[in-house]
């Protein structure tokens, strides 16, 4: 694909961002209305209400001016379609710049197509987003490793746990095998543990097989979102926030008796609902940043074979862990990574960006404005891949 001539062909006064119909859509429709831009959500048949009805662009009907922010609604039958010829035309026509978010992993079977085949420029890091996958020969876990950033122990089979450490296990789902459910266990109850949540419905009967196993590390959960900007070489902290868990968000509602009972009919489960909004102690932003600084530095080092572009990161990313207490001393230790649009458009309501421009903004904001000023310098393909 060649990115150069793509550009090239477009008319970059009259942008257009794209995007899949689901994870921060209307994060990124937002904040590309805000700073001028078009935008175009492609949406499966069947979710695709939200976009083209509830949020779509029109005139108010009380007042004066428009509301909505989604300009057009591309349906199809399922995400991988937007892959299709007619739809790369139709989306190229209209000078589309598509915001990457994991539903490119997540609905696509062979995200190779998407790297290779969609001829559409990608804000953020097209070759990047699969290292997200612990099933890649590199990944999240090498990359964190290689950067120097305290990631929890890893264990490959059950063997080998020390003796009274508790581990988080993470296994496919037994329905949405795209993404993983977790529980704890220890060395001595981890085969009993594994059986109950596979005749629970919980994992699959062979989610063991690709599972991943892990020190719990007992500590603040706290997702810390970045934006790394290609224009300004600058890294910044956009927002923190945590997560909502469902049933686990229920259960922890009840008192400690009424846990023990309600667990004779259900198990508690930890699957992702939303977030929340936090912050963090300033003492600890230091910190974060060189976390984030070392993040970007080592994805600048990935040979081309896992980043053909040589540009590394670009644009919002997360890193997803923990904030924890060890003889007197915090530090924060690192479980995921998101390479790209995070799933949390709450992060406006910490005061992170307010510090740095003097105002709230959101993920999707950051991204509008980053785009704007890399048309306005002439710099668009510095920004997309």
């Amino acid at each position: 694909m060649d990115l150069s001539s793509i550009l090239s062909g477009y008319d970059q006064k009259h942008l257009t961002v794209g995007m899949l119909g689901g994870h921060s859509a209307l994060d990124v429709a937002h904040g590309a209305k805000k700073y001028g831009f078009g935008t175009v959500c492609v949406a499966r048949k069947g979710r695709e209400k939200t976009y083209e009805k509830y949020y779509k662009c029109r005139e108010s009907g009380v007042g004066s001016g428009e509301v909505g922010c989604i300009d057009e609604t591309i349906i199809v039958d399922k995400f991988e379609d937007v892959l299709q010829k007619k739809i790369v035309d139709k989306l190229q026509n209209m000078n589309t710049i598509f915001v990457h978010s994991r539903y490119f992993c997540v609905y696509f079977p062979d995200y190779t197509k998407v790297e290779e085949e969609f001829a559409i420029p990608i804000f953020g890091s097209r070759h990047l987003l699969k290292l997200e996958e612990r099933d890649q020969p590199y990944n999240q876990n090498h990359l964190l490793r290689d950067a120097g950033i305290r990631t929890p122990k890893m264990y490959t089979t059950a063997k080998e746990i020390d003796l009274g450490r508790m581990v988080i296990v993470k296994a496919r789902e037994a329905q949405r095998k795209y993404e993983r459910g977790f529980f704890l266990a220890t060395a001595a109850d981890f085969d009993d543990r594994v059986n109950a949540h596979i005749k629970s419905g919980m994992i699959s009967p062979d989610a063991m097989d690709d599972a991943t196993i892990e020190e719990f590390v007992v500590g603040a959960p706290v997702n810390f979102n970045f934006f790394y900007s290609p224009l300004t070489g600058e890294l910044e902290l956009l927002g923190t926030d945590t997560r909502r868990q469902t049933n686990l968000d229920g259960f922890l509602r009840m008192t400690a008796e009424d846990q023990t009972w309600a667990k004779q009919f259900t198990s508690v489960k930890m699957v992702e609902t939303g977030h929340i909004a936090c912050t963090v102690k300033e003492s600890l932003l230091e910190k974060a940043f060189e976390l984030g600084e070392k993040f970007v530095t080592q994805c600048k080092k990935l040979p081309k074979k896992l980043d053909p572009t040589g540009k590394g990161i670009i644009g919002p990313f997360a890193l997803q862990g923990a904030v924890v207490t060890e003889d007197g001393k915090e530090d924060i230790v690192i479980f995921d990574v998101s390479f790209r649009m995070p799933g949390s458009p709450g992060t406006f309501a910490t005061p992170y960006t307010r510090y740095l421009y003097g105002e709230a903004m959101s993920v999707g904001e950051r991204i509008g404005m980053e785009l704007k000023a890399a048309v306005g310098e002439g710099r668009l393909e510095e920004v997309v891949t």
